[in-house]
């Protein structure tokens, strides 16, 4: 056991990702069936995400499923990673996640993230263009403000019943957003652990720009990327495949796809352009044996003075994700990684 990985909240973000074979359905059972199983292992919070129109992804509405997810969990904190924020009205959000506290008390997270559609049609879909990005921060400001009930978009208007309580928002960012961060006085959820020069870079600004505020008096780092543990090494990259081909797919193809089954995609015939994505898409995560992911992971957490680790792995056997959970929980000595 790292006690530097110890002292680490350890979490998790299920992007609830459709398989060959099963339909998004089963991908959604799946997400609700895995934050149970997490919550028996003692992971600190467990949060859904927000995708539209992506063959490869069943979650399209997190508070929806933050609400099963709660529903079906009663200790492990629930929320998003994240709501796209310039997809909605912040006063939707507001009473959504209004009514998630309401109905789970002290257990839901706000994750709110400043990404639009993926393509010029989805957008269109959802009412919005790439420029409604631009004014996140003012979009931010307005959602809190109807918590506090200090918002002044809206005269006499009230979000109900989330005006008074506290969810606390979490800002998921990659490099600008840090600044957005800083500057509102929330906690940043940054990634991509594989990008450390960046991240880290990113993470310094953050503490360094960071104005206390009503929701966190200090900064308060959560570092994301995949984890994988395995028996061996070999296995820990088996069980990375399946995501870089989606990824290789998406990058040549346009689409992002269901995960395939390892043993198909080493049977598959790649152009050059397709095994150099994949090729990348197998580089740079924290996974192998215990040894080697707690060596890699500590390092990680060292760097970046992380307060919590935001674990994103996705992989084709199901069976196999939740056992590289079961090794990463007794890497981190969590209190119920033997239940």
């Amino acid at each position: 056991m790292s006690s530097v990985i110890a002292s680490t909240r350890l979490s998790v973000l299920d992007r609830s990702r459709t398989r060959e074979g099963y339909d998004g359905a089963a991908a959604l059972r799946d997400t609700v069936r895995l934050a149970q199983e997490l919550e028996t292992l003692g992971y600190h919070r467990f949060w859904v995400s927000e995708h539209h129109s992506v063959p490869g992804v069943a979650g399209s509405a997190p508070t929806v499923l933050a609400a099963a997810v709660a529903a079906a969990t009663s200790t492990i904190r629930v929320g998003t990673g994240g709501v796209m924020l310039p997809n909605h009205q912040p006063l939707v959000v507001a009473e959504q996640f209004g009514v998630l506290e309401s109905l789970f008390p002290g257990r839901i997270d706000m994750g709110l993230g400043r990404s639009v559609g993926f393509t010029d049609g989805i957008r269109r879909a959802l009412g919005r263009d790439k420029k409604d990005a631009e004014d996140f921060a003012g979009q931010l400001e307005e959602l809190l403000g109807w918590f506090t009930g200090e918002q002044t978009a809206h005269p006499q208007v009230h979000a109900h019943p989330a005006e008074g309580l506290r969810v606390p928002p979490f800002l998921l960012a990659t490099g600008e957003g840090a600044q957005i961060a800083a500057a509102a006085g929330l906690p940043l959820v940054i990634g991509d652990i594989r990008g450390r020069e960046r991240m880290l870079a990113a993470i310094d600004r953050y503490r360094l720009d960071f104005r206390p505020s009503p929701w966190s008096e200090q900064p308060y780092v959560v570092v994301s990327g995949t984890v994988v543990v395995a028996a061996t090494e070999a296995e820990g990259r088996r069980l990375l495949m399946p995501e870089a081909w989606a990824l290789a797919y998406s990058r040549t193809h346009g689409v992002f796809p269901p995960l395939a089954p390892p043993e198909r995609i080493e049977e598959l015939t790649m152009t050059e352009r397709e095994r150099g994505f994949y090729e990348s898409g197998l580089r740079g995560h924290i996974a192998g044996t215990q040894e080697q992911v707690a060596d890699a992971l500590e390092a990680v957490v060292k760097d970046s003075g992380a307060d919590e680790v935001l674990v994103t792995t996705s992989t084709y056997d199901r069976a196999a994700l939740l056992d590289s959970f079961r090794r990463l929980a007794g890497i981190a000595g969590l209190t119920s990684c033997d239940a």
